[in-house]
């Protein structure tokens, strides 16, 4: 069974950073595109960042110059370096596998709080 647990969330002031991380388990993880999304509450899920296989990234707007996305093929796992974190950034923060799609698999989400 294919797993993709997040890791790292939690609560940050202001100005603050984090890094999550996404370890996946059984499947060929360096083949794989890896998305970070995130969902506010109220509001509809959205992309964050995404990396290829070929290690080519792409952000959201709102997320440019603040996050980075990067991945580790050895480990299996991606991550999200978050810095300057502001309250809009709040929000649970789910990672993608997706490959040729046909396969999609989510992580279970972590919460990722910015307040003072």
């Amino acid at each position: 069974q294919v797993q993709l647990v997040e890791s790292g969330g939690g609560y940050v002031q202001p100005g603050g950073s984090l890094r999550l991380s996404c370890a996946a388990s059984r499947i060929t993880f360096s083949i794989y595109t890896m998305t970070w999304y995130r969902q506010a509450p109220g509001k509809q899920r959205e992309l964050v960042a995404s990396i290829t296989s070929g290690a080519t990234t792409t952000y959201a707007d709102s997320v440019k110059d603040r996050f980075t996305i990067s991945r580790d093929n050895v480990k299996n796992t991606a991550y999200l370096q978050m810095n300057s974190l502001s309250p809009e950034d709040t929000a649970v923060y789910y990672c993608n596998a997706y490959y040729l799609r046909t396969f999609s698999y989510w992580g279970q989400g972590t919460q990722v709080t910015v307040s003072a």
